[in-house]
């Protein structure tokens, strides 16, 4: 049995509904608990075996926190076995739904200058009903140039649910 931390940084939500998801997998044979970044100061980073880490992209970038969080915690992450990935809706393209080919994933590494022992990419929402005004057409107007959906009435998901399965599986048994 192994003890796992899942940190969420989320900001419509998606992130930490594919969190839920990757808990709910881990669950049966490990002790997992999840948290939002915004609360992980709360925890003691090194009563955890394995920590995980799922963050969101908006507007081509993840969070200034996360990036704050990694190079506060880095040492005590180098010593565990680590995950992260990045919930972006570039990764809908197949040629950019791999860690190795995904642009936000390789601006992240090096940003940060940190190496999980595995990382992930997972397609997140579209979901113009629950956004504000401004977030809401600047999001149109993303996917308008990038051939996404612009219908402003509906939301788009674009998670392939069989690959984060596929991911909670290798944290089980490789990370």
């Amino acid at each position: 049995m192994s003890s796992f931390l899942i940190i969420y940084s989320s900001t419509d939500g998606h992130t930490k509904i594919i969190c839920d998801r990757i808990q709910n997998s881990l669950k049966d044979e490990n002790s997992v608990e999840l948290i939002s970044l915004k609360n992980v100061e709360k925890i003691d980073l090194s009563s955890f075996e394995k920590i995980i880490i799922g963050a969101s992209i908006r507007y081509g970038k993840h969070s200034k926190e996360l990036y704050k969080f990694i190079n506060l915690n880095k040492n005590i992450l180098n010593q565990k076995q680590c995950a992260f990935f990045s919930v972006n809706v570039v990764a809908r393209k197949q040629e950019k739904n791999t860690a190795e080919t995904n642009p936000y994933i390789n601006k992240f590494l090096k940003i940060s200058k940190w190496k999980p022992n595995k990382i992930g990419v997972f397609a997140g929402k579209v979901d113009y009903p629950n956004y504000n005004f401004f977030d809401k057409y600047i999001i149109k107007f993303i996917m308008f140039i990038t051939n996404g959906p612009t219908d402003t009435s509906q939301s788009y998901e674009f998670t392939d649910w069989s690959k984060v399965d596929d991911f909670s599986k290798e944290l089980k048994s490789n990370c």
